[in-house]
């Protein structure tokens, strides 16, 4: 055995050698130096039993590359044995990489520093945490990571999180990786970070939250894939649906282009100003329990909700104020619920978007009063959406009425979401061929019923438009 261990560190002394040679007489294109034989000299001394060792790096003194594959560094790319502290001891190396200035102020810039993933499936058994360094301009991308079976059941499997209360991270990228969470935690947690993108990733098998950012400033998610249970409809398994596929607590963040195949709720936003476009909810449906977006910002919500999917499957607003749904579909009976807390509703557009549902009856917006009664209502504008198969709800109306006689009534209570609110009225009598012209009032308005009154017996239509649009209303 000793004579063993002295011919491999003899072989791993000849090995520098040629290294170090090799960089003197044969430069990269940019010349500094040919980093193929420090690679392939690092897979020699994997495939003989040896280890790599950060002296092999250090070697090439000043001259490393800012890519760090964990393979080098002795993970296992065939998922079997745990890989945790090969893939923590990656990043601490990338966040030591050589800084080319500053971004936001105190956050070194590491340059474009990556940990690549080398297309393998890595097992850990405890959350993979940034090093307690403050950095940028970092990315860990290329493969999969699945949490082994005593993985703690409260984390995540990627954790951007500090010791701080001041933001240390800057420009993070986690693109084209596979997480699986093992029904152990979650998937990624990003918490107090500047602008991080999520992008290209594939989650499942979480027992919390897909996604969770909680405070930071400008996270943008997307074109990726989050489902607690992997399917593409119709599971058996639906209504036992957990979790949240996303969940926003912070403002000013961005989700775009993202599928939530499963989850108890796919989005929950629980923040401003963040923006929801192009995202496709089949979680669990709401017959189930279930909800596509959640929006708990009540009294602030500054939410827009635009160009979604929402597959029997809806939108739920707590309280909106300043939200903005515009674009989208709605398919199954899915439908929007404007949930009262303090019964307050302002700045609130529901425009533009298609419904469509099974002809049982169901309203394409409705109100949950079960905590309080609305009664501020302020610019509450839900028009010019098209229904088929579902109950149109809004709050413009119009409607006709011809009659021979003296009074005419048209019910509203149908079409109208507020009930007993119709602040603004428009009316015509249109008296035709009748031979004298009637005097003619707006009787009464009551219930979202109007009711216009002449003096004479006379045959005419009544023409009424109302609007539940008010500014500064209260019921």
């Amino acid at each position: 055995m000793v004579g063993r261990n002295a011919l491999l560190l003899g072989f791993l002394h000849v090995i520098l050698v040629i290294i170090q040679y090799a960089e003197s007489s044969y430069p990269y294109p940019d010349g500094t130096g040919n980093r193929d034989l420090s690679i392939k000299a690092s897979h020699i001394l994997r495939s003989n039993g040896v280890a790599p060792i950060n002296a092999l790096q250090a070697a090439l003194t000043g001259r490393r590359s800012r890519i760090h594959h964990v393979t080098d560094y002795g993970a296992d790319p065939t998922g079997r044995s745990d890989s945790t502290d090969a893939l923590e001891q990656a990043i601490v190396d990338a966040f030591t990489s050589p800084v080319d200035g500053h971004l936001n102020e105190g956050v070194p810039n590491l340059g474009g520093s990556e940990v690549h993933l080398d297309g393998g499936t890595y097992m850990i058994s405890r959350p993979l945490r940034l090093s307690d360094i403050s950095g940028g301009n970092f990315m860990i991308h290329g493969g999969s990571l699945r949490a082994s079976d005593d993985f703690s059941g409260n984390g995540h499997l990627i954790e951007l999180r500090s010791s701080s209360s001041s933001s240390l991270y800057e420009y993070i990228t986690f693109k084209e990786l596979m997480l699986d969470s093992n029904f152990r935690g979650g998937g990624i947690a990003i918490i107090n970070s500047i602008r991080t993108t999520v992008d290209n990733c594939y989650i499942s098998h979480f027992t919390t939250a897909g996604i969770s950012i909680q405070d930071g400033h400008e996270t943008y998610i997307r074109n990726s894939f989050i489902g607690q249970h992997i399917n593409i409809g119709g599971d058996d398994r639906e209504k036992d649906f957990s979790g949240i596929g996303i969940n926003i607590t912070g403002n000013d963040n961005a989700v775009t282009d993202v599928v939530i195949f499963s989850a108890s709720i796919g989005v929950m936003v629980q923040g401003q100003a963040n923006m929801l476009t192009g995202i496709h909810c089949y979680n669990k449906a709401t017959a189930l329990g279930g909800t596509g977006i959640y929006i708990r910002a009540p009294g602030l919500t500054q939410t827009r909700v635009v160009n979604c999917y929402l597959d029997f499957t809806g939108i739920v607003a707590e309280d909106p104020v300043q939200l903005h749904v515009t674009g989208s579909f709605f398919l199954g009976n899915a439908f929007i619920l404007l949930k009262s807390v303090k019964g307050v509703a302002s700045g609130v557009n529901i425009v533009d978007n298609m419904f469509a549902g099974d002809y049982t009856g169901v309203p394409i917006v409705q109100l949950d009063q079960s905590n309080a009664p609305f009664k501020t209502v302020d610019q509450v504008v839900i028009e010019r959406n098209n229904v088929r198969g579902m109950v149109l709800k809004s709050t413009v109306a119009r409607g006709s009425l011809w009659k021979n006689g003296t009074t005419w009534t048209l019910d509203f209570s149908k079409v109208l979401l507020f009930p007993n609110l119709i602040p603004h009225v428009h009316y015509a009598l249109h008296a035709g061929s009748a031979s004298s012209f009637p005097r003619h009032i707006l009787r009464s308005v009551s219930r979202n019923r109007v009711t216009v009154q002449t003096d004479v017996v006379v045959s005419a239509t009544v023409h009424v438009s109302v609007d539940q649009t008010t500014v500064g209303g209260h019921i």
